[in-house]
């Protein structure tokens, strides 16, 4: 565990912070900026099916904390999770509520149990994080008079008229938050008429405390590869995310069946990520291994709870997507702790990567590959575990300059805060 003090720019001023920096820790606030201390009192809901994995659930336990670091009411409705425990200890109130509940009777009923709650805790602001609540959240903010946000958080798929509509949800509130300028494009594409011109850009927020190459010690990063059951002389590639198919493991195992082809040494491939019930997923993934003949060098490891470590652990981190990503958060995790990224050229992941031919080579952060070409993600994989160290220091530095001035946490809670504000009239 490593304890630290640091001032944090949020909102243009300094904000003091302390703590344990350990994993997903939790840290106090105080010194509040002006436009979002106004917030003091207020009650703002948010409500999101489950509070498990995922970059929806994390950016609502971060916004609940600047909430309540600003002295406001955190309160978030939903099923339960594994983040609840850390929902609480950044002040938040979980509410528990049926909020993953997909049937239109049962959404009905939800409508009169949403109202009712807001009634109870006097909420002022609600917003939504997720399509099936977000109905019922729409259904009751209108009713209460109350305004409405929702955050886009991901590339909804609408391949019929009635999931067009479904989706629209998302772009309903009075202030319609997209992840990137990849999720805003895809709003005012699909649902121009509904979203109008509320939308606004808020990127993901990145803890540079948490994701800080100081705060990760030796002893942590160790004891991760030795479960990974890596090498000290092997050079970990990593593809940090749930087992699904569109987060391109099977491009990556192909590229490192060539690598090896190649003649390159000492790899080692770490798959982390939840299955959630993906059998057959991990059964392929387990057979396209064998035919590879990478059963030593691919390894798949499971969930993994220290991400700051698996990223230090990390030579290089792959984010080979084959389907749009609407954020990317792993792309910029691994470059706050000065890591090597290689993406795919695809969605918003490329905004968060400084790479040719917007960005000369030489202020390159990561590298931007076709999405599905394993010989691409191979020569680029090669590439950035061949760098000397003076090139990888000075590529890591730029890269958590780069997440500092565009990604971090305390921009992301402070931009979300400040559209409360503005929707209850407080800014100054």
């Amino acid at each position: 565990m490593v304890a630290s003090i640091w001032q944090i720019p949020v909102g243009g001023l300094r904000v003091l912070a302390d703590g344990p920096r350990t994993g997903e820790g939790t840290h106090a606030l105080s010194g509040f900026p002006a436009e979002v201390g106004a917030l003091a009192g207020a009650r703002v809901l948010q409500i999101i099916p489950e509070l498990d994995a995922g970059g929806a659930e994390r950016t609502t336990v971060d916004v609940a904390g600047g909430l309540a670091a600003v002295g406001a009411r955190a309160l978030v409705a939903t099923e339960g999770g594994r983040l609840v425990g850390e929902l609480q200890a950044k002040g938040g109130h979980w509410l528990r509520f049926p909020a993953a509940a997909k049937n239109p009777a049962l959404m009905a009923v939800n409508v009169l149990r949403l109202m009712a709650l807001c009634r109870r805790e006097q909420v002022q602001i609600i917003h939504a994080r997720s399509r099936a609540p977000a109905w019922v959240a729409l259904g009751a903010a209108r009713r209460l008079g109350l305004p409405f946000v929702t955050t886009y958080h991901g590339s909804y798929s609408g391949r019929t008229n009635v999931k067009v509509l479904y989706n629209s949800v998302m772009a309903r509130g009075d202030v319609v938050i997209a992840n990137s300028h990849y999720t805003a494009d895809l709003i005012h594409r699909l649902h121009a008429e509904q979203a109008g011109d509320r939308v606004r850009v808020i990127h993901r927020g990145t803890d540079l405390g948490v994701f800080n190459p100081v705060a990760v010690g030796a002893v942590r990063v160790e004891a991760l590869r030795r479960s990974w059951n890596v090498a000290p002389h092997e050079r970990v590639i990593l593809l940090a995310a749930r087992l699904t198919a569109w987060k391109g493991h099977r491009v990556l195992i192909e590229a490192a069946a060539q690598m090896r082809d190649r003649g390159f040494p000492d790899l080692a491939v770490v798959l982390a990520g939840d299955p959630q019930g993906r059998a057959s997923y991990e059964r392929e993934l387990d057979a396209l291994i064998a035919a590879r003949g990478l059963e030593g060098i691919v390894r798949r490891v499971g969930h993994c709870t220290d991400m700051p470590a698996a990223f230090r652990a990390a030579s290089v981190v792959a984010v080979p997507s084959v389907e749009p990503e609407a954020f990317g958060r792993s792309a910029v995790e691994a470059q706050a702790l000065g890591t090597p990224v290689v993406v795919s050229d695809l969605g918003a992941v490329p905004e968060t990567v400084l790479a040719p031919p917007e960005t000369p080579a030489g202020q390159r952060t990561g590298w931007r590959v076709p999405a599905g070409d394993a010989a691409a993600l191979a020569t680029s994989l090669t590439e950035a575990l061949s760098l000397g160290a003076s090139a990888r220091d000075a590529l890591g530095r730029r890269s958590r300059a780069h997440v500092a001035a565009h990604f971090s946490l305390e921009r992301m809670v402070g931009d979300t805060l400040a559209v409360y504000a503005g929707l209850l009239g407080r800014l100054p």
